[in-house]
């Protein structure tokens, strides 16, 4: 694979200072077109030692308005990184729509150094080159470019550079111990990263390799790629993708035609219950925390289902400090900017702290599926996005749980009523809830398509009756403290 990368390529400097005007006009041209257009652009540049990668970061800076683009060089991780899953970090450096960012190694620098110095085996090596492949894939179904650019350098050409710089007073301190330890695993590193590249050339974010032996040649070579990416995104040329097909549902009843409504719970014996598991709730959250496992809740169910009422019985029970509550309403301008998944990973818990989440990502499905706000590819994909973005929660030891609380049409049609009638409570009802009322088919069609589709081993739903709110809680508290006692083996 690196072959023809190794072979030395020369610009020589009259070539290189005719080429470079037009280039840096053509990018910054590119620049200001894709600001209207809403395409961000993601630019990855890896490869070995001394190759110049610090270099095209530089060039790139100076030929293009720095005003739009930032620049990326992830180190080992922070404490607050550590504490959230391995890909959050990248999801916060993810470029808006219209700008583009630029990342040295960017995701492929851990698992290509813990392949090499084995601390992880090949299974999950492997494992992490296919959850790039899904990063990078949500990233483009988005709409985005991505530039993957590898800057390679034969071995005898790593060798000269290293010589070249130590003996010069003014670079010698560019070379240390990391360079000639590199320079010494030089063929076992090939191999890994041979492996990498032929795991992750994917026909939506292809490798583009060029020899970074010589500047003259590597800046060029890339700002040409560079521009002829964002070219072909502008004018439309995307690779034809196979459009999902829709979900079939389950023939029979539905998944929700399977709930009991008719469950009720005493007044009396829900003040028990909850008194006893809100105790217990506060002991278990106490726990997590020592054990640094935090928890995400999520809460879907339909208008006036009882959410908001679940959730102010259980944040009682947990250490204010510890615990956030995030209602879901319309994106933001600046999360629109973004894919949409971007600003539920923003608020991820820290270790042994607890999300809580009043609707959430599963909106892509339910109201933007049904109002026509996502397009029938986006809120198709969505199903398998919304998978590998919980797999990977989990993955990292969060407690995930999602309810959905289900009441019949007539009891929420009381409910509505109800509302309207109390002083206190007219400001829950809108005209977008009577609204939805006249959608309640399409609504409970995308909610079994939903659980069909995202109800999995490491992320199950619950679907929980809830026409009896005092059942409800109770059985939201039960199916909590399962999981937690489940998860930290209590």
């Amino acid at each position: 694979m690196f072959e023809v990368a190794e072979l030395k390529s020369r610009l020589d400097k009259t070539s290189y200072a005719a080429q470079v005007p037009d280039l840096r006009m053509q990018l910054l041209d590119l620049q200001q077109m894709i600001e209207p257009a809403g395409i961000p652009v993601v630019f990855l540049v890896a490869g070995l030692d001394c190759a110049g990668k610090g270099d095209i970061i530089h060039t790139l800076n100076e030929w293009m308005d720095p005003r739009y683009m930032e620049t990326h060089a992830f180190g080992r991780p922070s404490e607050d990184e550590r504490e959230r899953p391995n890909h959050w970090r990248y999801w916060m450096a993810q470029p808006r729509r219209g700008r583009i960012g630029i990342f040295s190694v960017g995701w492929y620098g851990p698992p290509l150094a813990d392949r090499l110095y084995s601390r992880i085996d090949e299974a999950v090596f492997l494992a992490e080159l296919a959850h790039i492949n899904r990063l990078e894939k949500a990233w483009t179904n988005d709409g985005a470019v991505v530039v993957k650019c590898w800057l390679h350098l034969s071995k005898k050409q790593q060798r000269k550079i290293i010589e070249k710089t130590e003996n010069d007073p003014e670079t010698r301190w560019k070379i240390t111990e990391t360079e000639h330890e590199h320079l010494k695993l030089y063929d076992e590193f090939l191999v890994i990263a041979e492996k990498a590249l032929r795991a992750t050339n994917t026909p939506e974010a292809p490798w583009f390799l060029v020899n970074g032996y010589d500047s003259h040649y590597r800046r060029i070579a890339v700002g040409r790629h560079l521009a002829q990416c964002i070219t072909a995104r502008l004018e439309g040329v995307r690779e034809q993708r196979v459009k999902p097909e829709p979900p079939v549902s389950s023939p029979g009843p539905s998944i929700l035609g399977t709930v009991d409504l008719k469950v009720k719970l005493g007044k009396k014996a829900y003040r028990d219950e909850k008194t006893a598991f809100q105790s217990k709730i506060s002991r278990l959250t106490r726990l997590a925390r020592q054990q640094k496992r935090s928890a995400m809740l999520v809460f879907e169910g339909w208008d006036a289902a009882g959410k908001g009422g679940v959730i102010r019985r259980i944040t009682p029970a947990m250490d204010a400090r510890n615990y956030r509550v995030i209602p879901i309403q319309a994106p933001s301008d600046e999360e629109r900017a973004h894919h949409y998944l971007w600003r539920f990973w923003r608020h991820l818990p820290r270790d042994g702290n607890v999300t809580i989440y009043d609707r959430s990502w599963y909106g892509r499905v339910l109201v933007e599926r049904v109002e026509g706000f996502a397009s029938d590819e986006e809120w198709h994909r969505a199903y398998s996005e919304i998978n590998d973005f919980e797999e990977e929660l989990t993955g990292h030891g969060i407690i995930l749980l999602k309810f959905w609380l289900h009441i019949s049409k007539d009891e929420q049609a009381r409910r509505f009523r109800e509302r309207e009638q109390t002083r206190y409570k007219r400001y829950k009802i809108t005209a977008e809830d009577l609204r939805n009322r006249e959608k309640w088919d399409a609504y409970e069609q995308a909610v079994n398509d939903m659980v069909t589709q995202t109800s999995t081993t490491y992320a199950p739903w619950h679907l929980i009756a809830a026409n009896d709110k005092y059942h409800a809680r109770v059985e939201v508290f039960r199916t909590l403290c399962k999981a937690y006692q489940r998860a930290l083996n209590y």
